[in-house]
């Protein structure tokens, strides 16, 4: 069944894809959409208390139906460096002026990061405003997935035993949940297919739980609920599938 399934679906995609042999610069055309993405991105909420600003660099396949409606998949994966709170986050294994000692005895260099990724489906509407063509103009978009991040902590050599393997897990203060996205901004589709992009501002609330069993800064489980939040701007790179009908010949 799940192979008759496949086949039903990638035939149906042949047949959306070949169905838009149209050009682009006059009519409304249904196309699937492959896409590049970066983000820059700024916390909030709860977020705040251990990030700063951070990247996201990702892609998804979206499809634009012939009366511009868009539906996609989308993968991102979160990456920065600006990591607050040190003291809290080790406060436990650090001395009094929040350094920590390595198995030789002396101050290890630590280098903290974030990391993260976030899954989501989209679904939104694009108008036709300022756009040289049908298929482009604003557009409007509502995303619903799931989103995940942790402190990566890296040592000098490996020989901090108390941050090594399994240990770390309890200090990495990863947590994740439920994510609703907002998307407000402009989609070009060029007219000789040559130039496919948007530019979008973006809101991201995470209603996220610890997802670690253990906490060593608290001495216990994490129970706590957080509201973690991220304000951004996302460039996309398209690449359209639609079949680009011929020119017109005049023949006298």
């Amino acid at each position: 069944m799940r192979k008759l399934f496949l086949l039903i679906f990638l035939f149906s995609l042949i047949g959306m894809i070949s169905q838009a042999q149209k050009r682009v610069s006059d009519t409304t055309v249904s196309t699937v959409l492959f896409q590049a993405t970066y983000a820059f991105q700024i916390p909030g909420g709860d977020l705040t208390e251990f990030f700063g600003n951070n990247s996201t660099v990702g892609g998804g396949v979206s499809y634009k139906t012939d009366k511009n409606w868009l539906f996609g998949a989308f993968g991102h994966f979160i990456f920065g460096d600006q990591v607050n709170n040190r003291a809290e986050i080790f406060k436990g294994i650090s001395t009094a002026d929040g350094e920590v000692i390595d198995g030789n005895g002396l101050y290890t260099s630590l280098a903290l990061f974030e990391r993260g990724f976030h899954m989501q489906f989209k679904a939104g509407k694009l108008f036709n405003v300022l756009g040289p063509n049908p298929n482009s103009g604003i557009y409007v978009q509502a995303g619903l997935g799931y989103l995940t991040h942790r402190i990566r902590i890296e040592t000098q050599f490996g020989t901090a035993p108390q941050l090594m393997d399994d240990y770390a897990l309890g200090y990495d203060r990863m947590r994740g949940g439920l994510a609703f996205s907002g998307e407000f901004g402009y989609l070009l589709m060029s007219n000789s297919r040559l130039l496919n992009l948007s530019v979008a501002l973006e809101f991201t609330q995470v209603s996220a739980k610890s997802l670690r069993d253990y906490d060593f800064a608290l001495m216990r489980k994490n129970d706590k609920s957080y509201s973690d939040q991220y304000f951004g701007i996302r460039i996309s790179w398209m690449i359209p599938t639609y079949k680009r009908a011929p020119q017109d010949y005049y023949y006298y």
